[in-house]
């Protein structure tokens, strides 16, 4: 392993890390948020922090590139981001984090039908798939209540799908040869412009009083610095450098990490329903992704990056 591959690898286990509170920190502002508020406020934020960090412009792009990072913004930043924040109004913060932690498989399917250098999918990795179904099914229906709405669960799974087709978007604008935090500020410049509508659709307010508050302006602080400017740049470069595949490999982290921030800080409830659902998703990720399961054909002498 070079010193590029291990780079991604750290990258996308900070990524990861950074990403599986951003659930907790989101479901807190809501309090006194709209989803699409605090949406609004990191992106802004991200973007001129990354200005600020690399004030360097972007050379002349062709009509299909521009394309490409709109489309990337649309489903990574926009999208993708509005309705986790709705699911989370929903259901809990952990439901979320772990239906999230589907998107591998998404990614996978996507990769194999558009990027045809990525890899090849198994029998494994579809008896993983339904095993991992089962499991959300036991996490969105887990008996806590006699009152449950999957809605929220259902947004979630949609955003799982998002944020595949971003991976797939995100290693094609790697080929173009730009630096990361250029392509990332034009993803969110994308992601931004696109959210314009659904300000007024949402009942957008500025506000900016609320920030007084120091456990918002915390919390703004940590999505907008932490998991937006550095964990995009981060995470698109470990796409960059190992593939959109090998990269989501790292979502599995996620529920783990989420469901045990929502424990200790917001105390929500861990049924053995739920506990099972865990299982049944996790093991379902780790079936799909043994090696005799997704044949990596960088190990044939094709490179995935």
């Amino acid at each position: 392993m070079n010193q590029q591959t291990k780079a991604g690898h750290l990258c996308a286990l900070l990524t990861t890390f950074i990403w599986g509170t951003t659930f907790i920190s989101t479901k807190v502002m809501l309090a006194d948020f709209q989803p699409v508020e605090i949406l609004f406020f990191r992106f802004v934020m991200g973007l001129l922090v990354l200005t600020l960090i690399y004030p360097h412009r972007m050379k002349k792009t062709t009509l299909k590139q521009e394309l490409t990072f709109a489309a990337a913004g649309l489903c990574g930043v926009c999208l993708y981001y509005l309705l986790e924040n709705i699911a989370l109004t929903y259901t809990m913060a952990s439901n979320v984090g772990i239906i999230i932690s589907v998107a591998p498989f998404f990614t996978a399917i996507l990769s194999r039908i558009f990027l045809k250098n990525e890899e090849k999918l198994g029998a494994g990795f579809f008896a993983g798939f339904l095993a991992a179904m089962a499991g959300i099914a036991l996490i969105s229906f887990n008996g806590s209540s006699l009152h449950v709405n999957p809605l929220g669960d259902l947004l979630a799974l949609l955003a799982a799908f998002l944020w595949a087709c971003y991976s797939i978007f995100t290693k094609k604008i790697s080929g173009f040869g730009y630096h990361t935090i250029l392509t990332t500020r034009r993803t969110f410049f994308y992601g931004i412009l696109f959210m314009i509508p659904a300000l007024f659709i949402f009942d957008f307010r500025f506000a900016p009083e609320r920030f007084a508050n120091p456990v918002y302006l915390f919390n703004i602080l940590f999505l907008g610095l932490g998991a937006s400017a550095l964990c995009f740049v981060s995470w698109n470069y470990a796409v960059k450098v190992l593939g959109a595949v090998t990269t989501s490999i790292y979502i599995y982290l996620d529920p783990v990490i989420t469901v045990a921030a929502s424990a200790l800080i917001l105390r929500e409830p861990l049924t053995w329903m739920t506990a099972s659902g865990i299982a049944l998703t996790l093991g379902g990720l780790i079936l799909s992704e043994r090696r005799s399961s997704i044949v990596r054909r960088n190990r044939k002498g094709v490179s995935g990056t």
